[in-house]
């Protein structure tokens, strides 16, 4: 081989070594939220369980890699979870779920979703799917909505649909009974 031939192949092979690198979204996804960049969305709001006398402490921060959905988990005084949300309006009627790009501790988190289900004529119903991370480790997942599961305040439901046509709540919760600190990061939320 001609060592500009050997050249060029090396080239070939470092530009598809950066692209399976650093996973882009494709064309066919729309992005939602996008944490990374001079223009990242804001942080989320937090919501943990002191709203029912519980210890759990959790926010989120924008840093150069995302979202950070950070805290600590307590199970004292019957608590046990921690969430950040944003409210939203979004019309996912055309997609089949929702893909992450997040970097994790090996815990398993929940994505959920309000939409225009009511519970009781007065309060949202959660629909909601668990997804593992790995530690340590960016990888994407998806939450198909058809895997979504109904509840309000830890109570399961049924007879309640899920309208992706009116999104108005997004959030991510740790709820695994696991007491300690963690820490999830988030660049990026399509709908796909």
């Amino acid at each position: 081989m001609t060592s500009v031939l050997i050249v060029s192949m090396i080239a070939i092979s470092v530009c598809a070594a950066s692209i399976l690198a650093e996973p882009q979204m494709t064309a066919e996804m729309n992005t939602l939220f996008k944490f990374t960049g001079e223009h990242a969305d804001k942080p989320w709001l937090s919501s943990n369980d002191g709203v029912m006398g519980g210890r759990s402490a959790g926010s989120a921060t924008i840093g150069d890699d995302g979202m950070r959905f950070s805290g600590t988990l307590s199970l004292e005084n019957n608590g046990g979870f921690s969430s950040v949300y944003t409210r939203c309006n979004f019309d996912l009627s055309d997609a089949e779920g929702v893909r992450l790009r997040v970097l994790g501790d090996g815990r398993t988190y929940q994505l959920r979703f309000h939409s225009d289900a009511i519970f009781r004529e007065r309060w949202a119903v959660n629909f909601a799917a668990d997804f593992q991370t790995t530690a340590g480790e960016w990888i994407e997942v998806f939450v198909p909505f058809s895997e979504l599961e109904q509840s309000w305040r830890g109570r399961q439901l049924s007879g309640y649909t899920f309208n992706a046509k009116d999104i108005r709540r997004m959030a991510l919760m740790l709820a695994d009974k696991q007491a300690g600190p963690f820490s999830l990061r988030i660049a990026w939320i399509a709908a796909k």
